[in-house]
């Protein structure tokens, strides 16, 4: 597999995000998010009145806490239209590119449904953007 560099660095979109430092081709694997597996019950105490976490559902009872991780991919933002997409697959939450990705670029994916129920004001600033998490 390629091993691809990243930056993480202030966002225009939310925070810090993770940023491409050189090209990344279209359909590859970018990485892994790592974290703490946890109930989806812990998961849904840890995130109630929180307005910023990384925390990924596995819709099989457990999830993917990231918010104390190392993993750069918790800087992932969202962008209703991304760059990239996760993938949930056998406990792990990888990261792909839809296209190719620019130096400079900050690689994004679409969070799909949240636990927000679109009470969060989107920021992406995209063409398409629905507006609201």
């Amino acid at each position: 597999m390629d091993t691809f560099k990243f930056k993480v660095k202030r966002s225009r979109i939310q925070g810090r995000g993770l940023f491409a430092v050189s090209p990344l081709p279209a359909r590859r694997k970018l990485g892994e998010l790592g974290g703490e597996t946890i109930s989806e019950r812990e998961a849904r105490r840890r995130a109630r009145g929180v307005e910023s976490i990384s925390i990924v559902e596995f819709g099989d009872g457990t999830a993917l806490d990231a918010t104390r991780s190392e993993s750069p991919f918790r800087y992932v933002n969202h962008s209703c239209e991304p760059n990239a997409f996760m993938r949930l697959y056998r406990g792990r939450v990888e990261f792909y590119s839809l296209r190719r990705v620019e130096p400079g670029e900050e690689v994004t994916c679409d969070y799909g449904e949240t636990h927000h129920d679109g009470k969060l004001a989107c920021r992406c600033r995209s063409a398409r953007c629905r507006r609201r998490l």
